[in-house]
């Protein structure tokens, strides 16, 4: 194996449609009108020498290095910057140019240090290629005068290192900062030979607004920024291009190696959700795999009072399998049932569901898409005939506005954002409606045209209100509605909506919005040539959620913005498989293609090909697993890769359910909070170590690939195959390829995926079949899925979770940058840097009312429980709403969350609880205890992995 290269072209490609033929060192070369004459010369193989140009940013010309000869023109243009012109003639190497670039080449040498043997980036560097480009053999100039070699470091960044003795002042990295990431952290300070790079106001790269994405690591083309990975480990020898396991973008990433250790992840140029970008996850929050707090061995014991003891793979197995069976004689046929996960593969959340209706011979299995996004499957099938979102992540370039709902993409899909970013620096308008002012309102180069701060839980009121404006004031598409929707659904929606009461005026006075910004947003939205909407959990979290939902669909069809690039209703998926954890049949009411379990016909092509009768009968969701245990009469689960009593809502509950099962099974790479009621515990293995796919937010299917042998010593599609061979039933799979050739058959918009078409084509989006032998793109094109688009009444029904003396406030719940759903993973990496605990936000007016003030120790209370945190005081949430996020387990969030859900789903009401915010002396009792038990924990793991 080797190290994946990618070509560097200098500059990016050109769109024009138009074509040059010029002639460059004697070849001609066609190319698209626009294009560098550097990246034409690349085209052909031909490297003209370079510093400051690279193809993810736009060409700047500073070097002096790329300089070319073009025939009837004096001087010598830098060809980065110069595009190309038809019968051109370009000669990149003259006597004259050579005599130029050695110049050049001495100039950066003589002021820079000559200590390649032992620099990090030694036959990784761009300014050492140069050199040896231009035939530099010789420095005339000295090293006795004013230079910059000896300046200090700043390592203040955990993940990577500030030489700025090795900087050139190229600008890559700020330009990379600028275009690429959008964050307009770095600068160049001072002029001409005082002249270097900034992160902010001269401040340490931690301190400052750099959000660690890596674009400028990626983009330096010395050593100046290097990770300390690579420092440390020594420079990578070869590498495997994989799928990042973190949120749903999904990034391509080079995991680089030497020998089996992993020395850094780089983003893939072509990734095609990515696009070679990265955030502070992906890139670099990947030594949780290798933590010393990793469970490597099977463990068990007989009562969760008891310590954990481990045993060998066939013993933990067996156990599982013998207890399954006990259980099932005992109590019944639905005594038992399955988590999938969310983070697991596709193929083995297929087996895990493959296991509970074929092994267990009942349908209770569902997924952690139950609490996030289910409302999405079920909304979008509903309006549009299938059950996700309509574009790619390229779509966003071509649109002119965009409205987000109920997302944070900077914090939760941050590579996503900077593409959205970029688009709205270009003139995109921006409309958002969230109850926090969000980075993205006001961001550098961005403003919302709208902000619409709603009161949380009337999501589906301002969506009404948006559609009222559009039927009565005649923005509807007429003729997108006739061409491709239900006509008598749409009149008797248009009717509904066009009522008093969807007004702004009377919506405005329940979400606290005003109607003119409602009216402003309407209007914005309708009238925008390419319009695309992009929410989040904020819409699918609540009692209302599948309603959210059903309301944009149908803003998009009364304005046709469906079927075409730019516009579309897609929902930003968080975690990096939860699209794929759903369209495997995880739900218990449907198989995979989100086809009914009832369907006789759907079931009979399972049962030929399982060799197993299937129950027609949907089976229990997680809310009802969870009331059954209760009840006494279901007793064993199967959670794959999921932490519920941390994630799921009203902690308490969840913890009577495990209590009172008598097998609690979990497969995870640590002893997270459910693994505290467990009674086998199966160790997991991560993204790095096992084979399989991904689909991402924007239905991609993207290859994971084996980066290193199991530390645990089986991949979770093994663990489960061990399972089933237990219980009897035998799959009797020898790679994950085949398991998606399974799949292939058995689910329609799956049929033309195939291992050996994602190794040649990268990555591709369902549905692909016959119809799209390389997968879709873009959905409904020229009419949807069910046929005609159908328009859905969303009547406003407020929540039930209500204020009032005693609960006054309305907390909701969300993300940050540098941590990742439960933090399970990111906290056992240095990203606890930045964020080492989750805080409670409040308005400066609720803090003043209740004696708080900034870092205060707050008890927070709502009628389900309570915790204690820290207070941030801010204006980005408006008065009577708090807001937290749930990445540490020692604040359990939802300890406080209610057991309201979305009306369709079950979907829990995170995001609205009626809460209190009072003073308190620091942690509770309880949260004292289990920090305690805890750090109990941890020093077992510790030990457990010691030996």
């Amino acid at each position: 194996m080797s190290l994946v290269q990618e070509t560097d072209y200098g500059t990016p490609a050109s769109r024009a449609a138009e074509s040059v033929t010029l002639t460059i060192d004697g070849q001609a070369v066609t190319v698209p009108a626009g294009t560098s004459i550097m990246r034409a010369a690349m085209e052909l193989g031909t490297k003209v020498p370079k510093l400051c140009a690279t193809d993810s940013v736009e060409s700047f010309g500073s070097c002096r290095l790329c300089l070319v000869e073009i025939a009837g023109r004096p001087g010598t243009p830098a060809s980065c910057t110069t595009p190309v012109g038809e019968g051109m003639v370009v000669a990149t190497q003259t006597e004259r140019l050579k005599q130029i670039r050695k110049g050049v080449m001495e100039l950066y040498i003589s002021d820079h240090p000559l200590d390649c043997l032992t620099c990090a980036a030694n036959g990784d560097c761009e300014l050492q290629d140069m050199a040896g480009a231009v035939g530099l053999r010789d420095v005339r100039y000295g090293y006795d005068g004013e230079n910059h070699t000896r300046q200090a470091k700043d390592e203040s960044n955990p993940y990577f290192t500030f030489d700025p003795s090795k900087c050139i002042v190229c600008s890559r990295c700020v330009r990379a900062c600028e275009e690429v990431q959008g964050t307009f952290a770095l600068t160049i300070q001072g002029r001409g030979f005082d002249s270097k790079v900034s992160a902010g106001a001269a401040e340490p790269f931690v301190d400052s607004e750099c959000v660690s994405c890596g674009a400028c690591v990626q983009a330096c083309p010395t050593a100046t920024l290097s990770e300390k990975s690579v420092i440390e480990i020594g420079t990578p020898e070869h590498s495997v291009v994989t799928t990042c396991a973190y949120c749903g973008v999904g990034c391509s990433f080079k995991a680089e190696m030497r020998g089996d250790e992993l020395v850094r992840m780089v983003p893939y140029k072509d990734g095609k959700a990515n696009r070679g970008h990265s955030c502070v996850k992906g890139r670099f929050a990947w030594g949780y795999a290798n933590h010393r707090e990793r469970i490597l061995k099977p463990m068990i014991r007989e009562t969760i009072d008891q310590p954990w003891r481990e045993v060998t793979w066939e013993v933990a197995i067996g156990r599982v399998a013998s207890e399954f069976k006990r259980l099932q004689a005992k109590y019944g046929r639905l005594a038992i049932g399955g988590i999938t996960s969310s983070r697991c593969t596709n193929e083995e959340t297929y087996l895990v569901q493959k296991l509970v209706r074929g092994g267990f011979g009942n349908n209770n299995v569902d997924t952690c898409a139950r609490v996030c996004h289910s409302p999405t499957g079920y909304g979008l099938k509903t309006a549009f005939g299938t059950s996700a979102g309509t574009q790619d992540f390229d779509s966003v370039e071509q649109s002119d506005v965009i409205l987000v709902i109920g997302a944070n993409p900077t914090d939760a899909h941050p590579v996503f954002a900077s593409r959205m970013k970029k688009r709205l620096r270009q003139g995109a308008e921006l409309i958002v409606i969230d109850p926090r002012r969000i980075d993205l309102v006001r961001t550098p180069h961005v403003e919302a045209r709208y902000h619409l701060p709603l009161r949380p839980g009337t999501n589906a009121a301002i969506l009404n209100a948006l559609a009222h404006v559009i039927v009565t004031e005649g923005l509807v598409n007429e003729a997108f509605v006739r061409d491709y929707c239900d006509r008598d659904a749409f009149e008797h929606w248009a009717a509904f909506v066009a009522e008093p009461q969807n007004s702004p005026e009377s919506i405005g006075l329940i979400a606290g919005v005003s109607a003119e910004a409602i009216r402003g947003a309407a209007r914005l939205y309708a009238s925008g040539r390419n319009s695309a909407i992009y929410y989040g959990l904020g819409v699918t979290e609540h009692s209302q959620g599948t309603t959210a939902v059903m309301a944009l669909a149908n803003l998009a069809m009364a304005t046709g913005n469906l079927g075409r690039p730019g516009v579309g209703v897609n929902p930003l998926r968080g975690q990096n498989n939860v699209q794929g954890s759903c369209d495997m049949g995880s739900f218990p009411h449907e198989l995979s293609g989100y086809r009914h379990i009832s369907d006789d016909a759907t079931r009979d092509m399972f049962e030929k090909l399982w060799g197993r009768p299937l129950d027609a009968e949907p089976g229990l969701r997680i809310p009802n697993m969870f009331d059954a245990a209760i009840d006494g009469t279901f007793k064993g689960i199967y959670v794959q890769g999921e932490d519920i009593l941390q994630s799921d809502p009203n902690t308490r509950h969840v913890q009577a359910a495990l209590a009172a099962m008598e097998c609690v099974v979990v497969q995870d790479l640590f002893l997270n909070e459910t693994a505290n009621y467990a009674h086998v515990f199966l160790p997991g293995s991560t993204f790095l170590e096992k084979d399989g796919t991904f689909t991402n937010a924007e239905r991609r299917i993207n290859r994971v690939r084996r980066v290193m042998a199991p530390r645990n010593g089986m991949a979770d599609w093994e663990i489960t195959l061990a399972i089933a061979r237990a219980m009897g039933f035998e799959m009797g799979y020898g790679h994950p390829s085949e398991i998606m050739d399974e799949i292939a058959r058995l689910t329609p918009t799956f049929t033309g995926v195939s291992y050996d078409l994602l190794e040649k084509v990268g990555s591709v989006q369902w549905p692909c079949n016959e119809k799209a032998p390389l997968g879709t793109p873009v959905m409904h094109v020229g009419g949807f899925a069910r046929g005609k688009g159908n328009f859905m009444i969303t009547e406003y029904v407020p929540t039930d979770e209500k204020v009032g003396p005693r609960f006054p406030l309305l907390l909701t719940t969300g993300r940050i940058l540098s941590q990742y759903n439960v933090g399970a993973q990111t906290r056992r990496t240095d990203n606890v840097v930045w964020h080492h605990e989750d805080m409670l936000e409040i308005h400066p007016h609720d803090a003043e009312e209740r004696g708080v003030r900034d870092g205060d120790w707050v008890k927070l209370d709502s009628r389900a429980g309570g915790t204690t945190l820290r207070a941030r005081i801010t204006e980005r949430v408006a008065p009577g709403v708090v807001y937290t996020t749930f990445h540490h387990p020692e604040t359990q969030a939802n300890v406080v969350t209610t057991e309201y859900s979305d009306w369709a789903t079950n979907c829990p009401e995170y995001k609205v609880t009626a809460v209190q915010v009072s003073p308190s002396n620091g942690p509770s009792e309880w949260q004292r205890e289990y920090a305690e038990q805890a750090e109990h924990s941890r020093r077992i793991a510790a030990k457990v992995a010691a030996e």
